[in-house]
C-alpha cells in the first residue's frame, strides 16, 4: 500500500479573494495534478475552500525571480489573478526567496511586486489590452445598465456601468453575461461598478461575479483594474489613482504611463496540511 502523500499550505486572502497556496518547487504537481488538487480542495463546506489555487514555481523566463501558477476553483488554469499575484508575492517573501521588489511570471506576462513585511502589496503590470466601449451583448441587458464595456487586463473583463451596484442583482445577470455567446467559448469576468462619493470623497463601488469559481467574490483584482480603466476611459473618473471598495475590502489601482498598478492587502489566514 502507497503512503499518503501530506501537502503543506497556507490560505491566504486578498480583500476577501482567498487563495490555497503552496510552494510548488518542492512538490513539482504537473499542471493537470494542480487542476485536480484545486477542484478536490477549493469547493466550500467539502474542502479547505477557496477561490482558486496558486502554486509557487520556478521562473522559465530569464527576467523573473519566480513563476505563478494560477488555478481556479473549478479546476480551470487561469491566465492572470491580480489579488492572488499579491498573495503569492506576500508568500515568496515570506519563504526568502525574494527581497521587497521583485519579478512575478505570470501566463500572462511578466508583473513587478513590492511588498512590505507588514503593509499592503503593490504589483505592476502592462496596461490592459483590447479596450471597447461599444461592445453588444446577445444577451438581454436591463435598462439599470448604463453602458457595456471589454477590456484585457491579463484575462478577459466586462465592465457593466449601473447607478447603484447595491440594487443589481448579481446573481442573476452575473451568469447571463459570462457566458454571452458574443463572448466566445471562454466567457469574461463581469464587474457590475457604480461611481460613489462620500464626504467628497470618490470612488468606484464594484461587485464581480468570476468565471472558473462561477459565483460572486468578494474581490477582484483584475476586476478592479478593469473597472478603474473602464471609467477613466469614460470619463466617469479623471484621477491617476482611485480606491475600489468591493464586498471584502478597499484596493487601489494607479494608472502611470502604459502601466498600471494594484495594491491592496495579501493577509494569511492560516497555515495547514492535507492528506492526499
Amino acid at each position: 500500500m502507497s503512503r499518503a502523500l501530506i501537502i503543506e499550505f497556507v490560505k491566504m486572502s486578498g480583500a476577501g479573494n482567498d487563495f490555497i497556496v503552496l510552494d510548488n518547487r518542492f512538490y513539482g504537481f504537473s499542471d493537470s495534478e494542480l487542476s485536480s488538487l484545486a477542484k478536490k480542495a477549493c469547493p466550500r463546506r467539502t474542502g479547505i475552500g477557496a477561490d482558486g489555487l496558486l502554486a509557487l514555481a520556478a521562473a522559465e523566463l530569464p527576467d523573473a525571480d519566480y513563476r505563478m501558477i494560477y488555478i481556479n476553483a473549478d479546476g480551470s488554469e487561469g491566465t492572470m489573478c491580480g489579488n492572488g499575484a499579491r498573495c503569492l508575492a506576500k508568500f515568496a517573501f515570506k519563504t526568502g526567496l525574494c527581497k521587497d521588489v521583485a519579478n512575478m511570471q505570470t501566463s500572462s506576462g511578466i508583473c513587478e511586486v513590492h511588498i512590505s513585511e507588514e503593509g499592503p502589496v503593490r504589483i505592476y503590470q502592462d496596461f490592459p489590452l483590447n479596450y471597447n466601449n461599444s461592445i453588444v451583448l446577445q444577451s438581454e441587458v436591463p435598462a439599470e445598465i448604463q453602458s457595456v464595456h471589454y477590456l484585457w487586463p491579463g484575462t478577459q473583463h466586462i465592465v457593466c456601468f449601473v447607478s447603484d451596484v447595491d440594487q443589481l442583482p448579481v446573481e442573476h445577470w452575473g451568469p447571463r453575461f459570462r457566458n454571452d455567446p458574443g463572448l466566445g467559448p471562454e466567457g469574461a469576468n463581469i464587474n457590475f461598478v457604480s461611481m460613489v462619493s462620500n464626504s467628497g470623497e470618490k470612488y468606484l463601488h464594484v461587485r464581480t461575479y468570476e468565471k472558473g469559481v462561477e459565483e460572486e467574490t468578494l474581490a477582484c483584482g483584475t476586476g478592479a483594474i478593469a473597472s478603474v480603466v473602464a471609467a477613466h476611459h469614460s470619463g466617469i473618473i479623471t484621477v491617476d489613482v482611485c480606491k475600489v471598495k468591493m464586498p471584502g475590502g478597499i484596493l487601489t489601482v494607479g494608472l502611470k504611463g502604459n502601466r498600471i498598478f494594484l495594491e491592496g492587502p495579501a493577509e494569511t489566514v492560516y497555515r495547514g496540511s492535507m492528506k492526499l
